[in-house]
């Protein structure tokens, strides 16, 4: 595989604009048939945007926090599947980066710089709780390791030519298995049936006997030992994707409102677009809109401040950051899409017309984790300084 190698954010933040309008056309229908995105996420491998985080030393083009999260902005609000699956493809490039050694890294930014996509084997169901990781990494004689467990809401495994796997060793620290597709052993079941995001084909992984050399294995549970923004990072790209999804519902809806709804009889208008109470209802959700934009760009900024000083006050502050985009960003993903069939009209909830797909994909990816806890930590973080917990999903 080939893949373009992006030169700086300027460039990537093109690409990915360029994409998502690509991608736009066909979201519905490939949602309506649940037809899985295989040549899109090629096209997308191709032109090197998911290369765009590999360090300058290793030929990436380095992009920070705040490139990475507009390139997820843009592309959920053309497709919010399209844009989910390569979001642990991101974590994982993190985990890389950290916990990486020389070779390990040399390695996989090459594999990266080339095209080839990482997906995700970590959460597993039917547990006491999501941290709760019965996966297990035996050790072999020779130094080699043996996988043995199941993954549920795998997103991106279906696609990658990587798997990450979270795992636990004997000693019960969470190591990062990363194992290629095709290994022996490793089944990638498309069972996903989710009401949203139908097209993440996020399915079961399941781990039987994957024999794993010794040098594709990293020490992931070294990322919470000390101030780390493994988890600002990657709930930063969540609430990127939420805040796509609110943009795209709500130009949906000015696009339908425009063109296809009709007034109140009562209005005495001719248009449905110069009604007065549907102008105020807009300006309302355009807000809502606005504001996780905004406070996803702080966050971002938030990141690379720590990541440019990273100490325990500047990661708590760049995770407390992130924790109030992503509430703010869920609502808004929910609030506008649920609204869109408010101001559109009773011919918006047609099947046929497929608009209720934002809906339905805001109320799938808000569920990743729960925003009750993240305004605990911003509760308990403003009144009481207490810093948030380094357990990576905050």
């Amino acid at each position: 595989m080939t893949a373009h190698v992006i030169a700086d954010d300027a460039e990537a933040l093109a690409v990915a604009a360029a994409l998502a309008e690509e991608f736009r056309a066909g979201a519905a229908s490939r949602d309506t048939e649940r037809r899985l995105p295989r040549a899109e996420l090629d096209r997308l491998s191709a032109s090197g945007l998911l290369a765009v985080t590999v360090p300058a030393e290793h030929g990436g083009a380095d992009v920070g926090p705040r490139t990475l999260a507009e390139i997820f902005r843009l592309l959920a609000s053309a497709d919010a599947s399209l844009a989910q699956i390569p979001q642990s493809h991101f974590a994982y490039v993190n985990v890389i980066r950290r916990q990486g050694s020389e070779e390990q890294r040399k390695f996989f930014f090459a594999e990266l710089l080339s095209g080839r996509r990482l997906g995700n084997a970590q959460s597993e169901a039917g547990t006491r709780h999501v941290q709760d990781i019965r996966t297990r990494l035996a050790p072999r004689p020779d130094g080699s390791y043996v996988l043995d467990g199941v993954k549920h809401y795998s997103t991106g495994a279906l696609f990658a030519d990587w798997i990450p796997v979270l795992a636990r060793a004997e000693d019960d620290k969470l190591h990062v298995a990363y194992v290629p597709r095709g290994a022996p052993g490793l089944t990638v079941i498309d069972d996903w049936d989710g009401l949203g995001q139908r097209t993440t084909a996020s399915g079961t992984v399941r781990l039987e006997g994957v024999e794993v050399p010794a040098d594709r294995v990293l020490p992931h549970h070294l990322t919470f030992e000390g101030p780390q923004l493994h988890g600002a990072v990657a709930q930063l790209l969540h609430a990127a994707i939420d805040t796509g999804i609110a943009g795209g519902a709500l130009a949906e809806a000015a696009e339908f409102v425009r063109t296809k709804s009709r007034p109140w009889f009562e209005s005495g208008l001719e248009t449905a677009a110069e009604d007065p109470l549907l102008i105020q209802r807009f300006g309302e959700l355009a807000l809502q809109v606005r504001a996780a934009q905004a406070l996803v760009r702080e966050a971002a900024g938030a990141v690379e401040a720590a990541q440019a000083d990273l100490t325990d006050d500047s990661a708590a502050e760049a995770s407390i950051a992130v924790a109030a985009a992503k509430v703010r960003a869920a609502e808004a993903a929910v609030e506008v899409a649920s609204a869109l069939f408010e101001v559109s009209g009773t011919r918006s909830a047609l099947n046929s017309l497929n608009l209720h797909r934002h809906w339905r994909d805001a109320r799938t990816h808000t569920l990743h984790d729960p925003t009750r806890w993240k305004i605990q930590h911003i509760g308990r973080y403003v009144l009481n300084g207490t810093r948030p917990p380094r357990h990576g999903l905050l």
